[in-house]
C-alpha cells in the first residue's frame, strides 16, 4: 500500500510527511484530522531547539498570549504502535502524550504531535540509551506485575508481613529475569549510523510512537526550531499551520 502523504503549510515554509503504514491506527487518525479541517490555524505551541516542534492543540486557535497551551485534545487517545524499526530520527513525527504516572499503557494524543529536530549522538550514548530503554521497561513491568497483585500486597503490607513482601519481590524478579532475558534493547548498525550522521533524538524511543516522517522541509523544521520562545518554550511570535493531504 503506498504511503499517504501530508504537507504542513507555515509562513516559514513548507514540510511534506509521509505518514507509515506500520502505524495504521495514528495514520488513519491523523489522516481524518486533516480531511476535517482539524489542523487548520493551529500553532506551533512547543518549540526547543534541538530537541523539537510541536503542535496541534486545539485550544491554540486564535489563542492569545497569555494563554496556557500544551493540555487540550480531542476526548480521545490513539492506542500506542511501538515499532522497533521506526525511530525517532531527525524528521520523524511522533504523536505527543501525557506522561506514565497516568498513561501507564503510553497511549497517544487523539490530536497532538511532534517533529524530532534533535541532535547527533555518538555511539557512548546511544549505548547509555539502550540501557536506560531496559531499564525503562523492566521498570514498567514490575509496575504492571505489583498492580495485578496489588490487594496481595496491601494484606502483606497491612499485616507487616517483611517475610512474606520480599519472597513476593523475589517472585516478580524471577518473572523480569525470563521475560527480559531474550529481548535486546539494541540498535541496529544502520539506526546507529543514522543517529551518529543524520541526528534525533534516541531517549523517546519506545516511549511515544512514531508515526511518519519528514520527506521534504526539514530546513523548516530548523527555521521553527531556531525561533525566539517565551514561557512554557511557546514561540513569541506565533507561529500558524495548516495541514492538507496531498
Amino acid at each position: 500500500m503506498e504511503e499517504k502523504k501530508v504537507e504542513i503549510r507555515t509562513d516559514l515554509g513548507n514540510i511534506r510527511v509521509k505518514l507509515y503504514n506500520e502505524t495504521p491506527k495514528h495514520r488513519d487518525n491523523f489522516l481524518k484530522l486533516v480531511r476535517e479541517g482539524f489542523y487548520k490555524d493551529l500553532l506551533f505551541h512547543r518549540v526547543i531547539k534541538d530537541f523539537m516542534i510541536q503542535g496541534g492543540d486545539p485550544k491554540s486557535k486564535g489563542a492569545s498570549s497569555e494563554t496556557s497551551l500544551g493540555a487540550g485534545d480531542v476526548g480521545y487517545t490513539i492506542p500506542a504502535e511501538m515499532d522497533e524499526t521506526l525511530i525517532h530520527k531527525k524528521g520523524a513525527l511522533a504523536a505527543a502524550r501525557t506522561g506514565d504516572e497516568v498513561n501507564p499503557k503510553r497511549e497517544s494524543s487523539g490530536c497532538q504531535f511532534y517533529i524530532v529536530q534533535g541532535k547527533l549522538s555518538n555511539d557512548a550514548e546511544l549505548n547509555q540509551t539502550e540501557k536506560y530503554q531496559e531499564n525503562k521497561a523492566k521498570e514498567r513491568r514490575f509496575k504492571e506485575l505489583c498492580l495485578e497483585r496489588s490487594e496481595e500486597i496491601r494484606n502483606l503490607q497491612t499485616t507487616r508481613n517483611r517475610e512474606g513482601l520480599m519472597k513476593l519481590q523475589s517472585e516478580f524478579e524471577d518473572i523480569l529475569d525470563k521475560e527480559f532475558k531474550n529481548k535486546k534493547y539494541k540498535y541496529t548498525a544502520e539506526q546507529r549510523e543514522t543517529y551518529k550522521t543524520i541526528g534525533g533524538t534516541p531517549f523517546l524511543d519506545r516511549e511515544y510512537t512514531v508515526f511518519g516522517e519528514v520527506i521534504d522541509g526539514l530546513d523548516v523544521v530548523d527555521k521553527i526550531a531556531s525561533v525566539v520562545t517565551g514561557n512554557a518554550d511557546r514561540p513569541k511570535s506565533d507561529l500558524k499551520f495548516e495541514i492538507v493531504e496531498l
